[in-house]
């Protein structure tokens, strides 16, 4: 008789506010055998799991799989498909498993990673992905302010690498979405100012989270000591109408300011 398999879910938990995590993520929680979640070879540190403690069962075992913070793309590897093989063990006992991500499951997402190795190595299990809310959409609530209206296209890319993805671009978008703007602020407000289309941008870092800031002087925030969980948010000077609700949020409570200097010095 063939053992039964277990069922491996992809759970993205929010952007670091518990109360942002869904009821279908939390149904889950309950009921999976083990956890998983990604951490840094330097510490056990996981903010996904810190999110969703409360639901995670006493009996459920929580493992921190840990994953190199390099550029190595030969290293990076090794560690996806091991750590996947570590889960893929625990599914051919037949438990079911949980891999916890910060955001949403399929938003630059190391369970994305997981997932390839998974479908390539062991197809014939079954794997559930849960969608979580993204940081740029609790960054959008908090400012009070529209991500995209009427016809308006919205562009999410990553800014680990800087601005070029920005400055290659013929027609711009009227949003822009900067994930993972940490080291490379500078470069993405430079790439902005080039394009002269976004007088209006803010910078939001750790959004949800206790220590959750709001920068509307991206110069202020290029000066500042880089910080992991950092996004950016940008507008285009032909907003028709948003820009004017926008207004309306003082900068103190942290509302994107629509003036051509705002964020210069």
């Amino acid at each position: 008789m063939t053992q039964k398999t277990g069922i491996l879910y992809g759970i993205g938990v929010g952007p670091g506010d518990p109360d942002l995590i869904t009821l279908k993520a939390v149904k889950i929680l309950r009921q999976v055998d083990i956890v998983f979640a990604a951490a840094s070879t330097k510490n056990d540190h996981s903010l996904a799991v810190n999110i969703a403690r409360e639901h995670i069962p006493d009996r459920a075992p929580v493992v921190r799989l840990k994953f190199p913070m390099t550029r190595d793309k030969s290293e990076t590897r090794k560690a996806w498909k091991a750590h996947s093989q570590t889960i893929i063990a625990e599914l051919e006992k037949g438990r079911n498993v949980a891999f916890l991500t910060l955001g949403d499951s399929m938003t630059y997402s190391t369970f994305g990673y997981i997932l390839k190795y998974v479908q390539t190595i062991a197809p014939h299990l079954e794997v559930r992905t849960v969608p979580g809310i993204t940081s740029y959409q609790a960054a959008a609530a908090r400012l009070n302010t529209p991500l995209v209206e009427g016809e308006e296209s919205l562009m999410v890319v990553s800014g680990a690498q800087g601005g070029h993805r920005l400055r290659e671009l013929h027609a711009k978008p009227e949003n822009v979405v900067f994930l993972k703007a940490y080291r490379n602020v500078t470069d993405i407000k430079a790439a902005i100012d080039e394009t002269g289309n976004y007088p209006c941008c803010v910078g939001v870092k750790s959004c949800g989270h206790p220590d959750e800031e709001i920068i509307n002087d991206i110069e202020e925030l290029g000066r500042r000591k880089p910080d992991y969980w950092t996004l950016i948010l940008t507008k285009h000077a032909n907003n028709n109408g948003t820009m004017k609700d926008a207004s309306t949020t003082t900068r103190k409570e942290g509302g994107l300011d629509p003036r051509p200097e705002a964020g210069k010095t």
